[in-house]
């Protein structure tokens, strides 16, 4: 039996086909000298390496497909969307490192590839220079936890729900359903306002200014009843009006209320103004224009 086998692999090896089958695998795809002297270098690049690559990259990412699964299986949802945006981004680090060892253990000098393709990789680093800010920015975001899905943001006078937070962008969702698509490294560049942190309750406020001789007692009152009978205002913190200045023509006021729903703000805001100006309306408290005294200097030329 062991001698059929044998003849069998010989006959293989002794067939032309198994000899094309070597020929190719042994066929040069990247063949040249680097550098002159004692200080050249081959770089030889042959089809058997390039299989040998493949079959090494397919392993690994099994290996690190039941690695996520084995961290990942008794994470939280939340946490387990974030471990794997960074190990996505970790999974083509070592990938790097997989290639490099792999073409030092077939001979080729990967410092001879490096030095040959300098120019060329400091070329795509400045191209690339963005998208890793935005990458480093991302896992900053991960880690330190400032924004979360389901937060309120405010970015360069732009506010979005968070959506999404993936290791280059974070999709965000504004008040009139456009997508806000945020490159991350704009984190590091600009001031982030968290609106939801801390919770969903937030302060919100509404201003507005009377005539000078105003009863500022009942525009007190007048306030306070528009907040307390509107739906969306929480009785707990309650309202609070604010004597804010004496302004130029008006007495100034602040409303200032607890809602539940920060990204909706703008709705209840604009109610509690329509509400505010039907009330002044019927008790005869005055909103005022701005007003401004001009004073006409007319200069009479003199005979």
């Amino acid at each position: 039996m062991n001698q059929n086998i044998k003849e069998i692999e010989d006959r293989i090896k002794e067939s032309s086909l198994w000899d094309k089958f070597v020929e190719f695998l042994d066929f040069r795809l990247i063949d040249f000298t680097y550098g002159t002297g004692q200080d050249a270098h081959d770089i030889v690049l042959k089809v058997k390496y390039v299989l040998l690559v493949a079959l090494v990259m397919i392993f690994t990412t099994y290996l690190l497909r039941l690695v996520n699964r084995w961290v990942t299986r008794k994470m939280p949802r939340e946490d387990k969307v974030k471990f794997n945006t960074v190990f996505s981004f970790g999974r083509w680090i070592i990938y790097i490192i997989v290639i490099l060892i792999v073409f030092d253990s077939i001979g080729i000098n990967v410092t001879a590839v490096f030095a040959a393709s300098a120019a060329l990789l400091i070329g795509v680093g400045l191209a690339l220079q963005t998208l890793f800010q935005d990458i480093i920015s991302g896992i900053f975001i991960l880690i330190d936890q400032s924004a979360h899905v389901g937060d309120i943001i405010e970015i360069n006078g732009k506010v979005g729900r968070v959506e999404e937070i993936k290791l280059r962008t974070t999709r965000a969702v504004t008040i009139d359903n456009k997508v806000l698509i945020i490159p991350n490294h704009m984190y590091l560049e600009n001031s982030l306002f968290n609106w939801t942190q801390n919770n969903n309750i937030t302060r919100e406020s509404v201003t507005v200014g009377v005539a000078y001789g105003s009863d500022v007692q009942l525009v007190k009152k007048l306030l306070l009843q528009a907040a307390n009978d509107h739906k969306s205002v929480l009785e707990d913190p309650p309202p609070l009006v604010l004597f804010t200045d004496f302004g130029d023509s008006s007495l100034n006021f602040k409303l200032i209320f607890t809602i539940d729903d920060s990204f909706m703000a703008a709705i209840p805001q604009s109610e509690l103004r329509f509400e505010i100006d039907r009330l002044f309306r019927e008790n005869n408290i005055t909103i005022p224009f701005p007003q401004r005294d001009i004073h006409i200097i007319q200069n009479q030329n003199k005979a």
